[in-house]
């Protein structure tokens, strides 16, 4: 500890960063940001844009970057980003901050940040267009876990000709995230045509009775064949889930050719 407070007294380590060796955690203005969440559980934290003002974001970010060199934020409006890009900027001249519109997710990292990398895939299917912005969240975080992520869209049962298709390459992932709306039929078809674990991601799309995501998640729910769900919208969950699965197909593929 002495060391650590000696290195804070020189000015190589930020109070934050002391603070989140320390307990776990960095402090800032917007809240607590856990820093020690990937380490200890094998997921990054991430800050959620829902119900927080652009400072407390920008404020969460940076924090972000400063302890664990990496910033993921989701829910973002895309009206925030440019305020949000500027904070890091004037914080870290060197941070490069991408935002992906359709699934309203910034990722923003420093030169000196480790990228994970997994020897495992992880596909990313969806039934349609429209529930591309739950499954592009989903396929962002299994990428920045490590795991090397493939899209399967629109492959809906309405025209299962186009699953038929792409089976064989489904066939080949290591994990599957498999998105759809209304009913929520995809998941349970591909999870009766392939040996590959699948994550259920229910979709809000939709109208009439259910069309909310309820019917897509008792579906799903409800599914005869094997496969495990999350909440509806829940990409970021259903993203998490499948890289940690991939990597434990990476520790078993290590463990084989070591």
């Amino acid at each position: 500890m002495r060391e650590l407070l000696e290195a804070v007294a020189a000015g190589e380590t930020t109070p934050a960063e002391a603070e989140a060796e320390l307990v776990g955690y960095a402090s800032s203005e917007g809240g607590r940001f856990d820093a020690a969440r990937e380490t200890r559980a094998g997921v990054p934290e991430a800050i959620l844009a829902d119900g927080k003002t652009p400072t407390e974001i920008a404020d969460l970010a940076t924090t972000a970057v400063e302890t664990t060199g990496r910033a993921i934020a989701t829910r973002l409006p895309a009206d925030q980003v440019g305020a949000i890009s500027q904070h890091l900027n004037d914080a870290y001249a060197d941070v490069t901050v991408n935002y992906d519109e359709r699934s309203r997710m910034l990722v923003a990292k420093t030169p000196e940040f480790e990228e994970p990398s997994l020897d495992a895939t992880v596909g990313v299917v969806t039934a349609g267009t429209s529930d591309a912005v739950p499954a592009g969240e989903a396929a962002i975080i299994a990428r920045e876990m490590g795991a090397t992520v493939e899209r399967v869209d629109d492959v809906g049962v309405a025209g299962i000709a186009r699953l038929l298709d792409r089976l064989e390459e489904l066939r080949d992932h290591d994990v599957l995230i498999v998105a759809a709306g209304r009913e929520g039929a995809l998941p349970t078809v591909v999870a009766g045509l392939v040996d590959t674990p699948v994550i259920g991601l229910p979709v809000s799309t939709g109208y009439g009775h259910g069309g909310d995501g309820e019917a897509a998640l008792s579906g799903m729910l409800q599914s005869c064949t094997a496969l495990s769900v999350v909440n509806v919208d829940a990409g970021f969950t259903a993203g998490a889930q499948a890289a940690l699965i991939a990597r434990a197909v990476d520790a078993a593929t290590t463990a084989e050719t070591a």
